[in-house]
């Protein structure tokens, strides 16, 4: 029987020896693990297992301790992040004047919920509670780049700015 490996094209053996050397320049220090992990990061963009494998292996910790922090603190990821980040603001100013609505939208178009990444890894959807523009509510925010006064009807024209290439969703 065939069996089928997945090979994670993220994990390169030069970024694998990049981390090697990350290792190496933090072992026996204090908070050496977390400082390592966060190297990880750095190089991969999330933690990949592999990375993850790898470091507990040169440390001589169990693979569960790793995944373990990696899984406790926020600022770790355990999966690649997207080209383009959707924040919707969920906050009452944005809710009650059709924020949920604009998010409904985009999950819509992008055929994925909250907390999701996109097959092509060209974005992701997060809510949060406030971004602090309430008076140009409902805002979303892509990237660093915020449009106000978003209506479900100006979605498709926002997405398209960071592709070109979408029409009217999946």
């Amino acid at each position: 029987m065939d069996t089928e490996v997945t090979v994670n094209p993220d994990f390169t053996s030069e970024r694998s020896q990049e981390l090697d050397n990350r290792i190496k320049k933090f072992r026996g220090k204090i908070g050496a693990t977390i400082r390592i992990m966060a190297e990880a990061q750095q190089i991969f963009g999330y933690l990949p297992e592999e990375a993850m494998a790898q470091i507990a292996d040169r440390l001589g910790l169990p693979p569960a301790d790793i995944y373990g922090i990696a899984t406790f603190y926020a600022f770790f990821r355990t999966s690649p992040p997207a080209r383009h980040t959707i924040t919707s603001c969920q906050g009452t100013a944005c809710y009650v004047s059709g924020g949920k609505q604009v998010l409904d939208e985009i999950e819509r178009q992008l055929g994925i919920r909250r907390g999701e990444i996109t097959p092509d890894r060209e974005f992701s959807i997060q809510s949060v509670r406030c971004i602090g523009a309430c008076a140009l509510a409902p805002v979303i925010k892509v990237d660093a780049d915020i449009s106000s006064r978003v209506s479900p009807q100006k979605v498709h024209r926002i997405l398209s700015r960071y592709t070109g290439q979408r029409e009217g969703g999946n």
